[in-house]
């Protein structure tokens, strides 16, 4: 029997004895050096590309075992093509981008980090619902023009008068609620498949609508959720009532959204995602003096990306030699 630490070099070699290969098919951040670091460890050739389309991510694979990827396109026309590829690592806690259909019919293992940057994206959450709460940003912009007056934000109330309802309940939910029950908020929450809550009064979709003062969306985007909140959504909201969506862009239909704070519905919203990101200059929504935006930067720290670098590929690392173990009797 081959000893558990000589294991890693037999499955991590390739043709005579060369290293195979792992490619990174694109990312956004500063620096890729840690998880090339660990995953050259491992004993993985690494190379770094910028793939936006599906002909260069093919180009750039071709022969790899494995893949981390971020916005790259892996589709089925994607994985048909590279038959050699075992396992992918996504950056983040979805998998937008991943034909995640084709990639199980061709026996794939997809992994993401599913449990990171979970302070990081509440903290985010509640820092959007404050500046819409207490007009944050509507009075830096009045002070700016020599507006000096209380009064012209609009009505303020005290947080402890106010409902805030949380569309989804999974680890970025449910530490919202609990963010937000300690500032003294009350809390309600749907989800369908959270039907108790130990911290969270459960209620249906519509009633949360129709009795916060402020919903936050923390769901993914799947066929289900998308364009969850739309037309009827958000005419069934509270008058005035505030939207933050921290979750992804495609849960909001953002013509809709427009609508509603363009004609009052809504007396504003927070957006950190999108439907298309970035977000064209030209958005109409840009134009909602009620909206306030920023750059898809809930997940950020750096603490958090760190640990997201890391964990990904020690996630793929592990998927790698899953397969290469099985595939060895």
């Amino acid at each position: 029997m081959t000893p558990p630490g000589e294991v890693t070099e037999q499955v991590f070699s390739g043709l005579e004895g060369r290293p195979q290969l792992l490619v990174v098919t694109d990312c956004d951040h500063p620096s890729t050096a840690v998880e090339v670091e660990l995953l050259e460890g491992a004993g993985f050739e690494v190379r770094v590309d910028q793939c936006s389309t599906e002909e260069e991510v093919i180009a750039s694979c071709a022969g790899a075992i494995g893949l981390l990827t971020q916005y790259a396109p892996i589709t089925r026309r994607t994985l048909d093509s590279l038959p050699t590829v075992r396992a992918i690592a996504r950056y983040g806690t979805g998998l937008d981008n991943i034909d995640v259909e084709a990639a199980a019919e061709a026996g794939v293992r997809i992994v993401s980090a599913p449990d990171y940057a979970t302070g990081e994206v509440s903290d985010h959450t509640i820092g959007l619902i404050l500046a819409l709460t207490r007009r944050i940003v509507g009075f830096d912009r009045e002070v700016r023009l020599g507006i000096w007056d209380f009064r012209a934000g609009g009505p303020i109330h005290r947080t402890a008068t106010l409902t805030l309802g949380v569309l989804g309940l999974g680890r970025i939910g449910s530490a919202v609620a609990r963010k937000a029950t300690s500032m003294g908020f009350a809390v309600r929450g749907f989800d369908p498949a959270v039907p108790e809550h130990q911290e969270v009064e459960i209620v249906g979709f519509d009633e949360l609508l129709a009795s916060s003062d402020v919903v936050t969306v923390h769901v993914p985007l799947s066929d289900t959720t998308k364009h969850l909140v739309d037309r009827r959504a958000i005419q069934s909201m509270r008058p005035g009532a505030f939207l933050v969506n921290t979750s992804r862009g495609g849960v909001v239909d953002e013509e809709a959204l427009f609508l509603g704070l363009s004609e009052g519905q809504l007396g504003g919203a927070a957006l950190d995602v999108f439907e298309t990101e970035p977000l064209d200059p030209s958005h109409p929504l840009l134009a909602s003096p009620n909206l306030i935006v920023t750059p898809h930067v809930g997940f950020y720290s750096e603490e958090s990306l760190d640990e997201l670098k890391r964990e990904v590929a020690q996630r793929l690392l592990a998927e790698i030699k899953r397969e290469s173990g099985s595939s060895l009797g």
